[in-house]
């Protein structure tokens, strides 16, 4: 069976037909589309596996400051209050957002990442992925299948929506990436493709109509910290399917639906930095700061 990533019914229908799992399905599609074999891609996956997990370690270094001075240290403070033991968020959910959050400060210190699905949206799947590794005892190995998985969900999305911030607003970015991430982790945690695809419906309704408002233009401020807030649902979601919660709205039509969104939303709510946070009084002298101009 041909996969043209037209809809998530359709790679789940083709995981169910051969009673396997949807990273199976992807990844032998890939290797049919890339004319390669299927190691060729399970090794391209370890690869930008790799990369994620530097780029976390990186994003963690006391002291890290961008070039703006917006992104700092945040990631390695909220990691030693996590390890405190006094965090409400408790470990997994916790290392999940401090991981995300040093992906992002990595990305804003010109460190190398996996745009996943984009640069904007990079801390998702690897701040979810390598906590719930931890935590459960996960091999690389499942890992990888788990990032041709959400691949997989990222192409249905850009193939039917967007994952860009500039036609779609950050739910076309970190909503994409949380829908990634959440029906990913279900497959990993042994949900069935079914439960993969309402974990990825929770997760993009739940960030349905996030703008993107970079202060300055740069892809650090709200964006550091909107990565861990969009992991906290990525997990959340993956938990809900995973208890047996179904979405009332099938994962293609809330892909459809944030389409609709993202061309309703203003040129300025578009990665413009016109409006939202962006057009705030600090915001202004921020970017006055930084660039000169009028506030």
């Amino acid at each position: 069976m041909n996969i043209d990533f037209s809809s998530v019914r359709q790679l789940i229908g083709a995981a169910e037909a051969e009673n396997t799992a949807i990273s199976a399905i992807v990844l032998r599609q890939s290797a049919l589309d890339m004319g390669a074999d299927e190691g060729a891609v399970l090794a391209r996956m370890s690869h930008s596996l790799g990369v994620m997990k530097a780029s976390v370690q990186e994003g963690l270094t006391p002291g890290l400051l961008s070039a703006s001075g917006l992104t700092g240290d945040q990631a390695s403070v909220l990691r030693q209050y996590v390890g405190s033991g006094k965090s409400l968020s408790g470990k997994l959910l916790g290392e999940a957002l401090y991981a995300s959050m040093a992906v992002m400060s990595s990305n804003a210190c010109m460190g190398r990442i996996v745009a996943a699905p984009t640069a904007g949206s990079s801390g998702v799947i690897p701040g979810c992925f390598l906590a719930v590794a931890a935590d459960r005892g996960m091999s690389d190995d499942v890992l990888v299948r788990g990032l041709l998985h959400a691949a997989g969900i990222g192409m249905v999305i850009a193939k039917n929506a967007t994952i860009a911030g500039a036609v779609g607003g950050c739910q076309a970015e970190c909503g994409s990436a949380a829908a990634m991430t959440a029906s990913a982790i279900v497959e990993m945690m042994g949900g069935t493709p079914g439960m993969c695809g309402h974990a990825a419906a929770h997760a993009l309704k739940s960030l349905m109509g996030l703008v993107c408002d970079p202060v300055a233009g740069l892809v650090e401020e709200p964006c550091v910290t909107r990565n861990a807030a969009a992991s906290s649902i990525a997990i959340i979601s993956a938990d809900m399917a995973l208890a047996g919660i179904t979405s009332i709205i099938p994962i293609d039509e809330v892909i459809a639906a944030m389409y609709e969104v993202g061309q309703a939303l203003p040129e300025a709510l578009r990665e413009t930095a016109l409006g939202g946070i962006a057009a705030t009084p600090t915001a202004r002298r921020i970017e006055n700061a930084l660039f000169g101009g009028s506030v």
